[in-house]
């Protein structure tokens, strides 16, 4: 079972970073740090500075946080924060199912980081051999 926590945990944290760093820098396809601002502000939210820094750092530190399994509750929980904004600013009203632009990816990585929560970070984590 810790294998298998170990491997949903590196892969979940590792993507969050990726998109923390799409948002922050650009890389990955993403649009980088002024382009990001300017499309929080036209979600309208204010401010989108202030806005778009902690959604980089929900999934720069959750991501982060999530695959080295320190303090895990709380990388689950910022990453759970950026997938509720998520689904409240852009998914949520085009439905479920993704190929209309839902929240289907938003909720299913919603779940995979609320049964973390649950199982715990495993025995190949920061938090088993500190804590």
């Amino acid at each position: 079972m810790s294998i298998a926590i170990f491997l949903i945990r590196i892969l979940l944290g590792l993507t969050f970073i990726g998109h923390g760093l799409q948002k922050t820098i650009g890389w990955f396809g993403g649009n980088g740090w002024n382009k990001t601002v300017e499309s929080f502000g036209h979600m309208r939210l204010k401010p989108p500075k202030l806005m778009a820094f902690f959604a980089a750092l929900s999934e720069i530190g959750g991501g982060l946080l999530l695959a080295l399994g320190l303090l895990t509750p709380l990388a689950s929980i910022m990453i759970i924060a950026a997938m509720v904004a998520a689904i409240i600013t852009v998914t949520g009203r085009n439905g479920y199912w993704i190929t209309n632009n839902g929240a289907e990816y938003n909720i299913l990585i919603i779940f995979v980081a609320i049964a973390i929560i649950i199982v715990g970070p495993g025995k190949y984590s920061l938090d088993y051999l500190l804590f």
